[in-house]
């Protein structure tokens, strides 16, 4: 046996595929049900992180029951990702920020100039 056909392995990695790909699927309904770009941005965010910790535990347990030995690699992964997307996040966030303030700056000089 290789590993991959025990059900040891085999459930739980299933399971954790299956809550990853629906942790994708909340924040990408996030992203397309919330109004404002601020609440937008948390939806993908979080399931991006929490659905791609789902995945890389998977991966670590196939690939150990593969290897017959620990496979952490796929950490590395997770350590990319966590130290860029909540840096992306606030950087688009900032921006958006910014752009309303001076949307709200612009509507005011508009009223003052009238």
């Amino acid at each position: 046996m290789s590993g991959i056909e025990s059900p040891w392995i085999a459930l739980p990695v299933a399971l954790l595929l299956v809550a990853g790909g629906l942790l994708a699927l909340v924040g990408s309904l996030g992203l397309v049900r919330l109004r404002s770009f601020q609440a937008r941005m948390h939806g993908p965010s979080m399931g991006n992180t929490l659905g791609l910790g789902c995945l890389v535990i998977a991966t670590i347990v196939v690939g150990s029951a593969v290897a017959q030995r620990p496979v952490l690699h796929a950490l590395l992964i997770t350590v990319f990702v966590v130290m860029t997307s909540p840096v992306t996040a606030m950087l688009l966030m900032r921006a958006s920020i910014h752009r309303e303030r001076a949307r709200a700056r612009s509507a005011e000089d508009e009223v003052i100039q009238r």
